[in-house]
């Protein structure tokens, strides 16, 4: 009788530990934090913290890929954390559309770096920024490409991005809304993705909506216009159906972003949220199957 009752018992502990190690190596998806460590991940991605703006790395084994440069007071700031993760080339530098958050450090990016390729919404302004912008490309002989939905970039190692706007003719005719015509594009890595809004208000939210909801369905969401009331609208976020939004904002920003309303959309979905202003860089790493959300701080 001993023994049985011995053997029993072992017979419950190893089918434990079993369960314990099978949940461990599950395939399935889920949000941490913590201060993991991205070298050797198959792709990285930081939503880097520089203020009211956007600037995004994208790092998979073949490629560096930089989306949008922030603003102009954070350029110093954009260049040292580029030169901390040891980056002396861009593969492809993505600027989702030419407002001084996005373009801001082009020209030092394009002093510190060299530029393989330039990625553009091709659209136009008048701003000194966006013409030193394009002086710089025109004297560096960088190679120049303005994308439209349904092209698609290949970043290396099973990973592409799919763009998903803007399409032609541009929101708002004549003058062109140069948020709604952002680039929106999905980045896809095997089992996981994240949409990348650049500053996409709902227009071009309406607009993808009903050109394909389906392909909007994204593991995760780079919240458009920096948490704006103008963006994540209801239906975009059911498409779209994230486990998690991250932020990319300055503190107390004059903007009040993101707003109130924003966040409470978020919360009701059961979507995490994480932000540059109070968490600093984000870096997420993703195999294709799962994927770690880790906070500076």
């Amino acid at each position: 009788m001993n023994i049985i009752r011995k053997w029993s018992w072992l017979v419950i502990v190893v089918t434990v530990f079993s369960l314990i190690f099978m949940a461990g190596c599950s395939g399935s998806k889920g949000v941490q934090s913590g201060s993991k460590d991205s070298a050797g991940a198959p792709l990285t991605i930081k939503v880097l913290d520089v203020g009211q703006g956007d600037a995004i790395l994208i790092r998979t084994k073949d490629q560096v890929v930089l989306v949008d440069t922030g603003d102009v007071p954070a350029r110093d700031k954009l260049i040292s954390m580029l030169k901390a993760q040891g980056i002396t080339t861009i593969d492809k530098l993505i600027i989702t559309h030419p407002h001084a958050d996005h373009i801001g450090g082009a020209a030092d990016v394009f002093k510190n770096f060299t530029v393989k390729q330039i990625y553009d919404s091709g659209q136009k302004t008048t701003s000194n920024l966006y013409r030193q912008y394009l002086t710089q490309i025109q004297k560096k002989g960088i190679p120049f490409t303005v994308v439209s939905a349904g092209m698609t970039i290949e970043l290396g190692n099973e990973t592409i991005l799919k763009v998903l706007a803007p399409e032609t003719p541009f929101i708002g005719g004549s003058e062109p809304d140069l948020n709604n015509n952002s680039i929106v594009a999905k980045l896809v890595y095997r089992n996981f993705s994240i949409l990348l809004t650049g500053d996409a208000e709902s227009e071009s939210e309406e607009r993808m909506l009903k050109k394909d909801a389906a392909i909007l369905n994204s593991t995760l969401l780079k919240s458009g216009h920096h948490g704006s009331r103008t963006s994540s609208s209801a239906a975009f976020l059911q498409a779209v159906t994230p486990e998690a939004a991250l932020i990319s904002l300055g503190a107390n920003n004059e903007y009040h972003h993101p707003h109130p309303s924003t966040l409470k959309k978020y919360k009701e979905k059961k979507i995490e949220v994480y932000r540059t202003d109070t968490d600093g860089t984000l870096t997420v790493t993703s195999d294709g199957k799962t994927y770690t959300i880790t906070k500076e701080r």
